[in-house]
């Protein structure tokens, strides 16, 4: 038998993560544990229509989400279709998602141009060594050392971190706020 909302009938699904959402927030844990098992493989379709470019972001953002509708579990009101808050929790996840992208995109600009200064040298590499140390010392140790670390011996981003004492964040931003800092000095100079 089937429940009618505003707009019709309920779906089974609705129906369905309904009962099981009720029933658990009614203390019944299997019943709340199939509610998630349940709602993980719906997550997943709503999710995968949206990011098919980024496919390795879903079962990340299908935690959060879970995280969310659990911890948000006493804010439902049983008299509104369940799907349709869920669906309004992900939404929210998911412009949080894409906030977070856009942000850190941001950071990664590409610095083609001013890589430009590394990739010609016509004097002895011992030479350009100096200029490069000169230059080098030019920069707070907060961009120094992620560039020489990172660029110049080859470490990842994590060794530099725990090397460093700063976060792998701060050590991307440095190596990327250093590198600019060295194409306008070198810029300068030209």
């Amino acid at each position: 038998m089937n429940r009618t909302t505003e707009n019709g009938p309920a779906s089974p699904v609705e129906e369905r993560l309904k009962a099981l959402f009720v029933r658990g927030l009614d203390g019944n844990a299997a019943a709340y544990q199939a509610f998630l098992s349940d709602l993980t493989g719906h997550l997943r379709g709503f999710l995968r229509k949206r990011l098919f470019y980024l496919q390795d972001d879903v079962e990340d953002l299908v935690q959060e989400i879970l995280l969310a509708v659990h911890n948000g579990r006493h804010t439902y009101r049983p008299d509104q279709p369940l799907t349709a808050w869920v669906h309004a929790i992900a939404r929210y996840k998911l412009a949080d998602f894409f906030r977070a992208r856009s942000r850190r995109e941001a950071l990664h600009m590409p610095l083609d141009d001013e890589l430009e200064i590394f990739a010609t040298c016509d004097v002895e590499p011992a030479e350009a060594r100096r200029d490069l140390s000169k230059l080098l010392e030019q920069l707070p140790d907060r961009q120094r050392l992620p560039i020489l670390h990172v660029k110049l011996e080859g470490l990842s981003v994590t060794e530099t971190a725990k090397l460093t004492g700063l976060s792998e964040s701060a050590v991307k931003v440095g190596v990327h706020r250093g590198l600019k800092a060295l194409a306008l000095k070198f810029q300068g100079t030209s």
